[in-house]
């Protein structure tokens, strides 16, 4: 893509609603990347009683708002995973599946994963395993690949792949998974049973945040940020529940706010 964005906002919940929100209205462009909705915590909560200027409603009630409202702002909406961050000399390069963006400035609000990583996982990540079949399936081509996950994003690379001309394993998404190998990932192990891989393609929701940008640092679980929302890498900032407890929404509404003011001094000072 040829554009260069000032920000993008990784995540779209609350955090990302209000940094979206004053971003736009001091001028800058935004993209915002995110997965369906429908899909978050918040949605699934029964019910909302503590958040200023609203009365109770259910999360599912305060999500319609709040992407209705992230919708309005007129960020150029992404739907799909964040997959990697690329710190460049004066940009960020953004993977979110196949496609790639980037922008001067990034705001990470992607909240919490929930899900724990397999043994060897983030060991041998970029190293055999992926999270992106159309990224790297080439790599792949003849070889013998395992995918791991369900719905429909897991069968659609699950066939990509075979019709790359790769050797497809397809495994569930639940079920107890260990990767193993040498200098990068030979075997998955399932159930007690190896299969023999030359690579393996995870199909999550969400990639984990300490998997998203080199160079970030953290603490008790969450994004190390500065009052600013500055993370250790210049040009990158975190608000909302991935930078830790309490997870709460007028918490990640204050640092999303907080976070996009910092990126337009950042950005302004650069330009």
């Amino acid at each position: 893509m040829d554009q260069i964005y000032d920000v993008f906002i990784i995540g779209g919940g609350a955090a990302a609603t209000s940094a979206a929100m004053t971003l736009k209205n001091r001028g800058k462009t935004v993209a915002v990347a995110a997965n369906r909705y429908e899909t978050s915590g918040l949605y699934k909560a029964e019910k909302i009683t503590n958040y200023p200027g609203l009365p109770p409603m259910s999360g599912a009630e305060m999500s319609e708002l709040f992407h209705r409202q992230l919708t309005e702002t007129g960020a150029v909406m992404i739907e799909g995973r964040a997959l990697s961050v690329l710190p460049m000399d004066d940009s960020f390069g953004i993977a979110v599946g196949s496609d790639y963006y980037m922008a001067k400035s990034v705001i990470i609000t992607a909240g919490i994963t929930r899900e724990k990583l397999y043994p060897g996982e983030s060991e041998f990540l970029g190293r055999g395993v992926s999270y992106c079949a159309t990224c790297d399936g080439m790599l792949y081509r003849g070889k013998t690949v395992a995918v791991v996950g369900g719905g429909e994003e897991a069968v659609h690379d699950a066939d990509f792949l075979e019709g790359i001309g790769c050797s497809v394993l397809r495994f569930p998404k639940n079920g107890r998974y260990e990767i193993t190998g040498n200098e990068k990932a030979e075997k998955l192990v399932f159930a007690g049973e190896e299969h023999t891989v030359d690579g393996v393609f995870i199909i999550k929701d969400t990639v984990s945040v300490t998997q998203l940008v080199p160079g970030l640092t953290y603490e008790n679980g969450g994004i190390l940020v500065d009052r600013h929302m500055a993370t250790a890498v210049p040009g990158v900032f975190a608000a909302g529940d991935c930078t830790g407890k309490p997870l709460q929404l007028a918490k990640a509404v204050g640092e999303g706010n907080i976070a996009a003011l910092s990126a337009c001094d950042y950005i302004d000072r650069k330009n």
